[in-house]
Protein backbone atom coordinates (compact mmCIF):
# COMPACT_ATOMS: atom_id res chain seq x y z
CA UNK A 1 0.00 0.00 0.00
CA UNK A 2 1.51 3.60 -0.92
CA UNK A 3 2.10 5.37 2.40
CA UNK A 4 0.25 8.84 2.32
CA UNK A 5 2.08 12.21 2.81
CA UNK A 6 1.62 14.88 5.17
CA UNK A 7 1.02 18.55 5.14
CA UNK A 8 0.61 20.28 8.34
CA UNK A 9 -0.63 23.36 8.26
CA UNK A 10 -0.08 25.42 11.84
CA UNK A 11 -0.94 29.14 12.03
CA UNK A 12 0.52 31.03 14.64
CA UNK A 13 -2.07 32.47 17.04
CA UNK A 14 -5.51 31.60 15.51
CA UNK A 15 -9.01 30.71 16.46
CA UNK A 16 -11.20 31.73 13.76
CA UNK A 17 -11.23 29.64 10.66
CA UNK A 18 -13.93 30.20 7.73
CA UNK A 19 -15.45 26.93 8.12
CA UNK A 20 -16.82 27.16 11.54
CA UNK A 21 -18.76 30.19 10.37
CA UNK A 22 -16.67 33.17 10.95
CA UNK A 23 -17.14 35.58 8.15
CA UNK A 24 -14.67 38.14 9.37
CA UNK A 25 -12.09 36.18 7.51
CA UNK A 26 -12.07 34.76 4.12
CA UNK A 27 -10.34 31.46 4.18
CA UNK A 28 -11.30 29.58 0.74
CA UNK A 29 -8.64 27.06 0.44
CA UNK A 30 -8.97 25.60 4.57
CA UNK A 31 -13.00 25.89 4.25
CA UNK A 32 -12.43 23.47 0.97
CA UNK A 33 -10.61 21.68 2.51
CA UNK A 34 -12.70 21.05 5.24
CA UNK A 35 -15.58 20.67 3.53
CA UNK A 36 -13.54 17.33 1.42
CA UNK A 37 -12.34 16.26 5.30
CA UNK A 38 -13.25 16.30 8.97
CA UNK A 39 -14.27 18.77 11.00
CA UNK A 40 -13.30 18.63 14.48
CA UNK A 41 -15.46 20.46 17.12
CA UNK A 42 -14.00 19.85 20.07
CA UNK A 43 -10.03 20.00 19.70
CA UNK A 44 -7.75 21.24 22.58
CA UNK A 45 -4.29 21.99 22.31
CA UNK A 46 -1.96 20.44 25.61
CA UNK A 47 -0.81 24.55 26.60
CA UNK A 48 -1.91 27.75 25.41
CA UNK A 49 1.90 28.91 24.39
CA UNK A 50 3.45 28.47 20.86
CA UNK A 51 7.06 26.95 22.56
CA UNK A 52 4.96 24.25 24.82
CA UNK A 53 2.12 23.90 22.61
CA UNK A 54 4.13 22.18 19.33
CA UNK A 55 6.16 20.47 21.58
CA UNK A 56 3.27 18.62 22.89
CA UNK A 57 2.48 18.15 18.65
CA UNK A 58 6.15 16.98 18.51
CA UNK A 59 5.91 14.30 20.84
CA UNK A 60 2.91 13.18 21.26
CA UNK A 61 3.49 14.01 25.21
CA UNK A 62 1.42 16.47 27.80
CA UNK A 63 4.03 19.63 28.11
CA UNK A 64 4.42 18.60 32.16
CA UNK A 65 5.87 15.22 30.63
CA UNK A 66 8.69 17.21 28.75
CA UNK A 67 10.39 19.19 31.21
CA UNK A 68 11.97 22.41 30.05
CA UNK A 69 9.70 22.14 27.07
CA UNK A 70 6.61 23.10 29.41
CA UNK A 71 7.61 26.05 29.50
CA UNK A 72 8.15 29.30 27.35
CA UNK A 73 11.36 30.46 25.31
CA UNK A 74 13.00 27.37 26.87
CA UNK A 75 16.05 24.66 26.15
CA UNK A 76 14.17 21.51 24.09
CA UNK A 77 14.55 19.05 26.39
CA UNK A 78 17.36 15.90 25.09
CA UNK A 79 16.71 12.78 23.75
CA UNK A 80 13.13 12.91 22.74
CA UNK A 81 11.33 11.15 20.37
CA UNK A 82 9.78 12.89 17.85
CA UNK A 83 7.58 12.37 14.93
CA UNK A 84 9.62 13.60 12.34
CA UNK A 85 12.28 11.97 13.26
CA UNK A 86 10.87 8.47 13.39
CA UNK A 87 8.90 9.23 9.68
CA UNK A 88 12.27 10.13 8.19
CA UNK A 89 13.91 6.78 9.62
CA UNK A 90 11.35 4.65 7.87
CA UNK A 91 12.00 6.67 4.68
CA UNK A 92 10.00 10.14 4.75
CA UNK A 93 11.24 13.28 3.53
CA UNK A 94 10.93 15.23 6.21
CA UNK A 95 10.87 19.40 6.39
CA UNK A 96 9.13 22.64 7.71
CA UNK A 97 8.88 25.99 6.92
CA UNK A 98 8.48 29.17 8.64
CA UNK A 99 7.95 28.25 12.64
CA UNK A 100 8.44 25.05 13.20
CA UNK A 101 9.41 24.70 17.12
CA UNK A 102 9.92 27.59 19.16
CA UNK A 103 10.84 30.24 20.36
CA UNK A 104 13.55 28.43 22.21
CA UNK A 105 16.90 26.66 21.90
CA UNK A 106 17.33 22.99 20.54
CA UNK A 107 20.94 23.43 19.64
CA UNK A 108 22.66 23.10 23.07
CA UNK A 109 21.16 20.20 24.01
CA UNK A 110 22.46 18.22 21.13
CA UNK A 111 19.75 18.50 17.98
CA UNK A 112 21.64 19.17 14.54
CA UNK A 113 18.05 20.83 13.52
CA UNK A 114 14.88 22.13 14.27
CA UNK A 115 12.24 19.54 15.89
CA UNK A 116 9.88 19.84 13.28
CA UNK A 117 12.85 18.53 10.63
CA UNK A 118 15.27 19.80 7.78
CA UNK A 119 14.06 23.94 7.58
CA UNK A 120 13.48 25.44 4.20
CA UNK A 121 13.67 28.98 4.69
CA UNK A 122 15.60 30.36 1.94
CA UNK A 123 12.73 31.96 -0.66
CA UNK A 124 11.17 35.77 0.18
CA UNK A 125 8.39 37.46 -1.44
CA UNK A 126 7.19 40.77 -0.93
CA UNK A 127 4.81 41.40 1.71
CA UNK A 128 1.68 43.10 0.94
CA UNK A 129 2.22 47.32 1.32
CA UNK A 130 1.04 48.30 4.72
CA UNK A 131 1.68 45.64 6.91
CA UNK A 132 4.03 43.26 9.45
CA UNK A 133 3.42 39.97 7.49
CA UNK A 134 6.61 38.14 7.05
CA UNK A 135 8.65 37.90 3.99
CA UNK A 136 9.05 34.21 3.62
CA UNK A 137 7.82 32.94 0.99
CA UNK A 138 6.20 30.03 2.75
CA UNK A 139 5.23 28.35 -0.99
CA UNK A 140 8.29 28.90 -3.00
CA UNK A 141 10.35 27.35 0.50
CA UNK A 142 7.60 24.02 -0.40
CA UNK A 143 8.36 23.57 -3.27
CA UNK A 144 12.12 23.97 -3.09
CA UNK A 145 11.12 20.85 -0.11
CA UNK A 146 9.55 18.56 -2.78
CA UNK A 147 12.32 19.65 -5.11
CA UNK A 148 14.27 17.17 -3.09
CA UNK A 149 12.36 14.67 -3.26
CA UNK A 150 13.16 11.19 -4.64
CA UNK A 151 10.65 9.36 -7.20
CA UNK A 152 7.95 7.94 -5.50
CA UNK A 153 9.14 9.16 -1.85
CA UNK A 154 6.33 9.86 1.01
CA UNK A 155 6.67 13.28 2.36
CA UNK A 156 6.03 14.96 6.09
CA UNK A 157 5.82 19.12 5.74
CA UNK A 158 5.25 21.34 8.10
CA UNK A 159 3.78 24.68 7.20
CA UNK A 160 4.50 27.07 10.22
CA UNK A 161 3.23 30.19 8.96
CA UNK A 162 4.08 33.16 11.07
CA UNK A 163 0.84 35.05 11.12
CA UNK A 164 -1.76 35.84 12.24
CA UNK A 165 0.78 36.20 15.17
CA UNK A 166 1.31 40.29 16.36
CA UNK A 167 2.32 42.36 15.91
CA UNK A 168 0.01 44.18 13.10
CA UNK A 169 0.40 47.30 11.40
CA UNK A 170 -2.97 48.97 13.10
CA UNK A 171 -5.83 49.26 10.14
CA UNK A 172 -4.04 47.23 7.84
CA UNK A 173 -7.69 45.06 8.13
CA UNK A 174 -10.12 47.61 6.96
CA UNK A 175 -6.97 49.03 4.22
CA UNK A 176 -7.65 45.32 2.34
CA UNK A 177 -11.29 45.20 2.98
CA UNK A 178 -12.47 44.00 6.40
CA UNK A 179 -15.63 45.26 7.91
CA UNK A 180 -15.55 45.81 11.41
CA UNK A 181 -19.12 45.27 11.48
CA UNK A 182 -18.55 41.85 11.00
CA UNK A 183 -16.67 41.60 14.32
CA UNK A 184 -18.65 39.41 16.66
CA UNK A 185 -16.68 40.68 20.33
CA UNK A 186 -16.60 38.07 23.04
CA UNK A 187 -18.09 39.34 26.41
CA UNK A 188 -14.96 39.32 28.02
CA UNK A 189 -13.50 42.57 25.90
CA UNK A 190 -15.13 45.67 25.34
CA UNK A 191 -17.84 46.10 22.08
CA UNK A 192 -15.79 49.37 20.74
CA UNK A 193 -14.35 50.71 17.67
CA UNK A 194 -10.48 49.93 18.82
CA UNK A 195 -10.92 46.30 19.20
CA UNK A 196 -13.16 45.75 16.23
CA UNK A 197 -10.47 47.38 13.90
CA UNK A 198 -8.10 44.95 15.67
CA UNK A 199 -9.90 41.88 15.24
CA UNK A 200 -10.16 43.22 11.58
CA UNK A 201 -5.96 43.31 11.37
CA UNK A 202 -5.78 39.92 12.80
CA UNK A 203 -8.18 38.42 10.56
CA UNK A 204 -6.40 39.85 7.64
CA UNK A 205 -3.30 37.76 8.15
CA UNK A 206 -5.42 34.72 8.68
CA UNK A 207 -6.51 35.08 4.97
CA UNK A 208 -2.29 35.32 4.64
CA UNK A 209 -2.17 31.78 5.89
CA UNK A 210 -4.75 30.63 3.80
CA UNK A 211 -4.13 32.08 0.38
CA UNK A 212 -0.36 30.56 0.97
CA UNK A 213 -1.74 27.10 2.04
CA UNK A 214 -3.35 27.53 -1.47
CA UNK A 215 -0.35 27.57 -3.37
CA UNK A 216 0.89 24.65 -1.52
CA UNK A 217 -2.31 22.44 -1.87
CA UNK A 218 -1.70 23.46 -6.18
CA UNK A 219 1.50 22.19 -5.62
CA UNK A 220 0.35 19.07 -4.43
CA UNK A 221 -2.60 18.46 -7.29
CA UNK A 222 0.24 19.33 -9.87
CA UNK A 223 2.78 16.53 -8.46
CA UNK A 224 -0.84 14.32 -8.84
CA UNK A 225 -0.63 13.40 -4.85
CA UNK A 226 -3.52 15.51 -3.98
CA UNK A 227 -5.97 12.49 -2.59
CA UNK A 228 -2.72 10.47 -1.21
CA UNK A 229 -2.05 13.27 0.83
CA UNK A 230 -3.18 14.03 4.62
CA UNK A 231 -3.93 17.89 5.14
CA UNK A 232 -4.11 18.91 8.60
CA UNK A 233 -5.01 22.67 8.93
CA UNK A 234 -5.10 23.74 12.93
CA UNK A 235 -3.56 26.20 15.25
CA UNK A 236 -0.45 26.36 17.99
CA UNK A 237 -3.24 28.44 20.76
CA UNK A 238 -5.72 30.49 20.50
CA UNK A 239 -6.19 34.25 19.06
CA UNK A 240 -3.67 37.05 19.75
CA UNK A 241 -6.32 38.84 22.60
CA UNK A 242 -6.32 39.34 26.56
CA UNK A 243 -7.78 36.95 28.45
CA UNK A 244 -7.29 34.72 25.29
CA UNK A 245 -3.53 33.40 24.05
CA UNK A 246 -1.57 32.07 26.56
CA UNK A 247 -4.54 31.50 29.52
CA UNK A 248 -6.72 28.66 30.16
CA UNK A 249 -10.14 29.49 29.42
CA UNK A 250 -12.02 27.55 26.57
CA UNK A 251 -11.60 29.84 23.68
CA UNK A 252 -7.46 29.70 23.64
CA UNK A 253 -7.70 25.70 24.57
CA UNK A 254 -10.17 24.65 22.02
CA UNK A 255 -9.03 25.39 18.18
CA UNK A 256 -10.05 24.43 14.67
CA UNK A 257 -9.40 21.59 13.17
CA UNK A 258 -9.61 19.94 10.09
CA UNK A 259 -8.21 16.62 8.35
CA UNK A 260 -8.09 15.96 4.83
CA UNK A 261 -7.63 12.64 2.75
CA UNK A 262 -9.23 12.12 0.07
CA UNK A 263 -7.75 8.95 -0.99
CA UNK A 264 -8.58 6.70 2.17
CA UNK A 265 -10.79 9.03 4.52
CA UNK A 266 -14.93 9.90 3.75
CA UNK A 267 -15.08 14.04 4.37
CA UNK A 268 -18.38 16.14 5.02
CA UNK A 269 -18.53 14.95 8.39
CA UNK A 270 -18.41 16.55 11.50
CA UNK A 271 -16.81 15.11 14.69
CA UNK A 272 -17.65 16.12 18.46
CA UNK A 273 -15.17 13.53 20.14
CA UNK A 274 -13.02 15.07 22.41
CA UNK A 275 -9.41 15.44 20.55
CA UNK A 276 -5.63 16.18 21.65
CA UNK A 277 -2.68 17.59 20.04
CA UNK A 278 -0.66 14.84 21.57
CA UNK A 279 -2.88 13.08 18.90
CA UNK A 280 -1.54 14.25 16.20
CA UNK A 281 2.06 12.23 16.71
CA UNK A 282 0.91 8.98 16.61
CA UNK A 283 -2.01 9.54 14.16
CA UNK A 284 0.76 10.26 11.27
CA UNK A 285 2.93 7.51 13.00
CA UNK A 286 -0.16 4.82 12.01
CA UNK A 287 -1.01 6.51 9.29
CA UNK A 288 2.74 5.59 7.57
CA UNK A 289 2.64 2.33 9.08
CA UNK A 290 5.35 2.90 11.82
CA UNK A 291 5.64 1.84 14.98
CA UNK A 292 4.19 4.24 17.96
CA UNK A 293 6.20 4.50 20.64
CA UNK A 294 5.24 3.78 24.31
CA UNK A 295 6.27 7.04 25.35
CA UNK A 296 3.31 8.67 23.50
CA UNK A 297 0.16 9.34 25.62
CA UNK A 298 -1.73 10.32 22.81
CA UNK A 299 -4.15 8.07 20.81
CA UNK A 300 -4.09 8.04 16.94
CA UNK A 301 -7.14 9.96 15.50
CA UNK A 302 -7.45 6.68 12.76
CA UNK A 303 -10.29 5.17 14.79
CA UNK A 304 -12.13 8.48 13.35
CA UNK A 305 -10.59 9.03 10.31
CA UNK A 306 -10.92 5.61 8.94
CA UNK A 307 -15.03 5.40 9.75
CA UNK A 308 -17.81 7.42 7.92
CA UNK A 309 -19.69 8.29 11.82
CA UNK A 310 -20.56 12.13 12.15
CA UNK A 311 -21.23 13.29 15.95
CA UNK A 312 -19.71 11.24 18.71
CA UNK A 313 -17.82 8.54 16.63
CA UNK A 314 -15.99 7.15 19.67
CA UNK A 315 -17.89 7.72 23.01
CA UNK A 316 -14.09 7.02 24.83
CA UNK A 317 -12.97 9.97 23.72
CA UNK A 318 -14.31 11.98 26.27
CA UNK A 319 -11.43 13.92 28.39
CA UNK A 320 -8.85 16.26 27.25
CA UNK A 321 -6.35 17.96 29.48
CA UNK A 322 -4.49 20.99 29.67
CA UNK A 323 -1.67 22.89 31.74
CA UNK A 324 0.64 25.69 31.67
CA UNK A 325 3.73 26.53 33.82
CA UNK A 326 6.49 29.44 33.34
CA UNK A 327 5.24 31.54 29.89
CA UNK A 328 6.58 34.96 29.70
CA UNK A 329 8.72 36.39 32.67
CA UNK A 330 7.00 39.06 34.40
CA UNK A 331 5.83 38.22 37.55
CA UNK A 332 8.15 38.65 40.94
CA UNK A 333 11.27 36.70 41.02
CA UNK A 334 10.32 35.98 37.20
CA UNK A 335 7.92 32.77 38.47
CA UNK A 336 5.45 30.91 36.68
CA UNK A 337 1.79 30.73 36.96
CA UNK A 338 0.74 26.88 37.25
CA UNK A 339 -2.45 25.36 35.94
CA UNK A 340 -3.69 22.33 35.60
CA UNK A 341 -7.06 21.99 33.73
CA UNK A 342 -9.74 18.96 33.02
CA UNK A 343 -12.69 19.41 30.03
CA UNK A 344 -15.62 16.97 29.51
CA UNK A 345 -18.14 17.04 27.22
CA UNK A 346 -19.88 20.06 29.42
CA UNK A 347 -17.59 21.22 32.20
CA UNK A 348 -13.92 22.55 32.37
CA UNK A 349 -12.61 22.45 35.36
CA UNK A 350 -9.40 24.54 36.20
CA UNK A 351 -6.87 24.13 39.11
CA UNK A 352 -4.80 27.09 40.05
CA UNK A 353 -1.88 26.60 42.16
CA UNK A 354 -0.85 30.08 43.17
CA UNK A 355 -3.82 32.11 42.78
CA UNK A 356 -1.86 34.70 44.59
CA UNK A 357 0.13 35.12 41.61
CA UNK A 358 -0.70 37.35 38.38
CA UNK A 359 -1.95 35.06 35.37
CA UNK A 360 -0.97 37.18 33.02
CA UNK A 361 2.26 38.76 34.52
CA UNK A 362 2.44 41.41 37.16
CA UNK A 363 1.54 45.05 36.67
CA UNK A 364 4.79 46.46 36.80
CA UNK A 365 6.31 45.24 33.89
CA UNK A 366 3.47 45.70 31.77
CA UNK A 367 1.33 42.01 32.08
CA UNK A 368 4.22 40.48 29.55
CA UNK A 369 1.95 37.37 29.21
CA UNK A 370 -0.42 39.05 27.06
CA UNK A 371 0.97 40.47 23.73
CA UNK A 372 0.82 44.39 23.18
CA UNK A 373 -2.26 45.46 21.54
CA UNK A 374 -4.84 48.20 20.66
CA UNK A 375 -6.96 45.89 22.86
CA UNK A 376 -4.85 45.75 25.62
CA UNK A 377 -4.49 49.34 25.83
CA UNK A 378 -8.07 50.20 25.80
CA UNK A 379 -8.48 47.27 28.43
CA UNK A 380 -5.78 49.37 30.96
CA UNK A 381 -6.83 52.57 29.51
CA UNK A 382 -10.49 52.16 31.27
CA UNK A 383 -8.93 50.36 34.42
CA UNK A 384 -6.98 53.79 35.08
CA UNK A 385 -10.75 55.31 34.60
CA UNK A 386 -12.05 53.14 36.98
CA UNK A 387 -13.65 50.90 34.42
CA UNK A 388 -12.65 47.58 36.18
CA UNK A 389 -14.78 44.76 34.73
CA UNK A 390 -12.63 43.82 31.61
CA UNK A 391 -9.36 44.27 33.05
CA UNK A 392 -10.36 41.87 36.20
CA UNK A 393 -11.40 39.38 33.60
CA UNK A 394 -8.42 39.98 31.72
CA UNK A 395 -5.71 40.97 34.68
CA UNK A 396 -6.89 40.48 37.77
CA UNK A 397 -6.44 37.33 40.59
CA UNK A 398 -8.12 34.37 39.84
CA UNK A 399 -9.67 31.29 42.49
CA UNK A 400 -7.27 28.21 43.43
CA UNK A 401 -10.84 26.58 41.45
CA UNK A 402 -12.82 27.36 38.37
CA UNK A 403 -15.54 25.13 36.90
CA UNK A 404 -17.24 26.33 33.93
CA UNK A 405 -20.71 24.34 32.10
CA UNK A 406 -19.20 25.24 28.41
CA UNK A 407 -22.47 24.45 27.17
CA UNK A 408 -24.37 27.23 28.42
CA UNK A 409 -21.66 29.35 29.26
CA UNK A 410 -18.45 28.94 26.25
CA UNK A 411 -16.63 32.29 27.62
CA UNK A 412 -15.96 31.00 30.78
CA UNK A 413 -18.10 33.83 32.63
CA UNK A 414 -19.51 32.04 35.52
CA UNK A 415 -17.68 30.34 37.87
CA UNK A 416 -19.54 27.54 39.55
CA UNK A 417 -16.80 26.34 41.50
CA UNK A 418 -18.14 27.77 44.88
CA UNK A 419 -21.65 26.97 43.95
CA UNK A 420 -23.45 24.26 46.10
CA UNK A 421 -25.48 22.75 42.79
CA UNK A 422 -22.11 22.05 41.76
CA UNK A 423 -20.07 20.58 44.54
CA UNK A 424 -20.22 17.00 43.41
CA UNK A 425 -19.22 17.75 40.05
CA UNK A 426 -16.23 19.73 40.98
CA UNK A 427 -14.94 16.98 43.15
CA UNK A 428 -15.22 14.41 40.51
CA UNK A 429 -13.81 16.46 37.79
CA UNK A 430 -10.93 17.10 40.43
CA UNK A 431 -9.96 13.49 41.19
CA UNK A 432 -10.14 12.25 37.56
CA UNK A 433 -7.71 15.26 37.25
CA UNK A 434 -5.35 14.51 39.78
CA UNK A 435 -5.36 10.64 38.73
CA UNK A 436 -4.27 11.96 35.20
CA UNK A 437 -1.75 13.65 36.33
CA UNK A 438 -0.27 10.60 38.73
CA UNK A 439 -0.36 8.30 35.81
CA UNK A 440 1.07 10.59 33.27
CA UNK A 441 3.86 11.70 35.74
CA UNK A 442 3.37 15.21 36.37
CA UNK A 443 5.83 16.42 38.88
CA UNK A 444 3.47 19.58 40.25
CA UNK A 445 1.24 16.65 41.36
CA UNK A 446 3.69 14.91 43.17
CA UNK A 447 4.90 18.64 45.22
CA UNK A 448 7.85 19.01 42.89
CA UNK A 449 6.51 21.65 40.73
CA UNK A 450 9.06 24.25 41.23
CA UNK A 451 11.61 22.37 39.25
CA UNK A 452 9.76 24.45 36.33
CA UNK A 453 11.00 27.78 36.89
CA UNK A 454 14.53 26.23 37.64
CA UNK A 455 14.64 25.82 33.51
CA UNK A 456 16.70 28.07 31.64
CA UNK A 457 14.55 31.16 29.92
CA UNK A 458 17.13 31.61 26.33
CA UNK A 459 14.54 34.62 25.15
CA UNK A 460 15.24 38.25 25.72
CA UNK A 461 13.37 38.86 29.25
CA UNK A 462 10.98 41.17 27.90
CA UNK A 463 11.27 43.55 31.48
CA UNK A 464 14.02 45.12 33.57
CA UNK A 465 12.99 44.35 37.28
CA UNK A 466 13.31 47.15 39.18
CA UNK A 467 10.56 48.05 41.49
CA UNK A 468 11.12 46.79 45.14
CA UNK A 469 9.05 43.49 46.81
CA UNK A 470 7.12 45.66 48.60
CA UNK A 471 6.11 47.54 45.86
CA UNK A 472 4.21 44.11 44.35
CA UNK A 473 3.02 42.93 47.84
CA UNK A 474 1.49 46.31 48.07
CA UNK A 475 -0.46 45.75 45.11
CA UNK A 476 -1.54 42.48 45.78
CA UNK A 477 -2.90 43.60 49.03
CA UNK A 478 -5.18 46.44 47.47
CA UNK A 479 -6.45 43.43 44.61
CA UNK A 480 -7.28 41.27 47.27
CA UNK A 481 -9.10 43.69 48.64
CA UNK A 482 -11.36 44.49 46.05
CA UNK A 483 -12.41 41.13 45.87
CA UNK A 484 -12.89 40.59 49.13
CA UNK A 485 -10.13 38.03 49.98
Amino acid sequence: MKRPNILFALADDASHFGFYGHELVDTPCIDQLAREGVVFHNAFTTNPKCAPSRASILTGCHTWQLESACTHFCRFPPSRLLYPDLLEEAGYLVGFTGKGWGPGDYINTGYQRNPAGTEYNEKTLQPPEGTCISNTDYAADFAAFLADRKPEQPFCFWYGCREPHRAYTEGEGIRYGKDPDKVKIPMYLPDCDTVRRDFCDYAYEIDWFDRQLYRMVRQVKEIGEYENTIFVVTSDNGCPFPRVKGQMYEQDLRLPLSITWTGAVKGGRQVSDIVSFIDFAPTFLEAAGVSIPEEFCGKSLMDILGTDKEGIVNPDRNRAFMGRERHDMGRYQDKGYPVRCIRTPRYLYIRNYHPWLCPAGNPETGYTNCDPSPTKREILHRHAENENMYYNLSFGLRPAEELFDIIKDPECMENLAENPNYRSVKKQLKQELDDELLKTGDPRIRGEGDIFDTYAYVGNPPHKWSLLEENYNAWLREEQKKRGR
